[in-house]
């Protein structure tokens, strides 16, 4: 059996979201948006580990490189960012409102 190292706790909210506490974020080297792993063992216990995020978007990789095959074929196609373009963007986002740190709603989980 594993010699314990470190033991700390935390708290569930209502909607079952936690804070990794800072002692496990350091241990596991974690940053924000990192991911994390657990296997939970036949005895009950848990155990967390730092996810490896080697996996890229095959998606978003394939309309990049898309993208980029089309600036190389077609330069000609490429326009700076117009004012007017930047108006109509600003026109779309007037009135959205972002609070990040919002706790998410039930239908985002």
């Amino acid at each position: 059996m594993a010699q314990l190292a470190l033991e700390t706790e935390s708290t569930l909210t209502d909607r079952f979201q936690t804070t990794v506490p800072s002692s496990v974020r350091q241990a596991l080297h974690l940053n924000k948006k990192d991911k994390i792993k657990y296997a939970i063992q036949s005895d009950g216990s848990v155990v967390i580990s730092r996810a490896e995020t080697n996996e890229s978007d095959p998606v978003l990789g394939e309309f990049l490189s898309f993208i980029a095959r089309d600036m190389q074929a077609h330069p000609e196609r490429l326009e700076p960012f117009s004012a007017s373009m930047r108006e109509s963007v600003d026109a779309l986002v007037e009135n959205v409102e972002i609070d990040l740190d919002a706790p998410l709603l039930d239908e985002d989980e």
